[in-house]
Parts: C-alpha cells; sequence; structure tokens
C-alpha cells in the first residue's frame, strides 16, 4: 500500500507501465467535477470509476483483494478513512474470490485506519486487503483500476 500526493506521483511510474497515463488522467480537471462515470482509458487494462457516495461507519466496511487489477483511489472531496491488511494474513472468508468480478471479501479487521484526504491516493497491490469508503460525510473519488 501507498499513500502519496500527485505531487509525488511520479516516483511511482516504474511500479506498472500504466502507472504514468493513470497518474496523467488524476491531474486532468475535468474528471474532478463528474460524479458517476465508468472511464476505459486503455480498454480493460485502466479503467477510471467516479462515484460520489456517502461513506460508511467501519464496522460496515469489509476487506477487499484483488487479483488482476492494483486500485488507485484518488480522493476528490471529503475524507476516505482505509482499512488495510495484508491479504495473506486475512482468513475469516466473508465471499470467495469471484475471479469475474476480480473481488474477493473478508470480515476480518483492517489491521490500521488510515484517513486519505482530498488530493490524495492510496495505491492498493493485489497483496493489500482493503476497507475503502470509510467517513461520517460524502466521499467523491476517483478509482483506477491498473491491470496487473
Amino acid at each position: 500500500m501507498i499513500i502519496d500526493t500527485l505531487s509525488n506521483a511520479d516516483k511511482y511510474f516504474s511500479l506498472n507501465p500504466r502507472f504514468a497515463a493513470a497518474f496523467c488522467y488524476l491531474r486532468k480537471p475535468v474528471v474532478r467535477g463528474m460524479d458517476s462515470v465508468r472511464d476505459e482509458i486503455e480498454g480493460d487494462k485502466l479503467i477510471a470509476l467516479i462515484s460520489r457516495k456517502i461513506g460508511k461507519q467501519r464496522n460496515e466496511a469489509k476487506l477487499e483483494v484483488h487479483r488482476k487489477y492494483i486500485d488507485i483511489q484518488f480522493v476528490l472531496g471529503g475524507i476516505d478513512t482505509m482499512g488495510w491488511k495484508p491479504a495473506g494474513d486475512c482468513s475469516e472468508v466473508l465471499a470467495p474470490y469471484d475471479d469475474e468480478k476480480d473481488v474477493g471479501f473478508f470480515s476480518d479487521e483492517p489491521s490500521m485506519w488510515c484517513p486519505v484526504h482530498a488530493g490524495a491516493y492510496a495505491i492498493f497491490f493485489p497483496e493489500d486487503a482493503h476497507a475503502p469508503m470509510v467517513s461520517n460525510g460524502e466521499i467523491h473519488k476517483i478509482i483506477l483500476k491498473v491491470a496487473v
């Protein structure tokens, strides 16, 4: 897991060949005004999901894992307190991994909670179980799905 701001994004370009395009997308002013969009930037290799939703409480958030995609979760508005735990340490399967949807859920408690403020992002790799969308208010964010 990585938490940082766009000013440091260039440091992570070497981690995946699509990270440069992903962060270029996040820097576009036009995306900041969108509410609910699915944008295929590079077909199924780089996808943006833009949403504006009311957050949930920590006890409602479930850890999720992905195998095919890396998540870059960029907060446009609000604060998204995201739970994290190494996927290999998760043992309480809530919903088995679904290959078609690229998601599995665990009911384990996160090892830590990290508030991610507007203008910052969290990167979750397949090794990272994460529980996003925790807030007492509205969260406006972009989730970039980057093929592994």
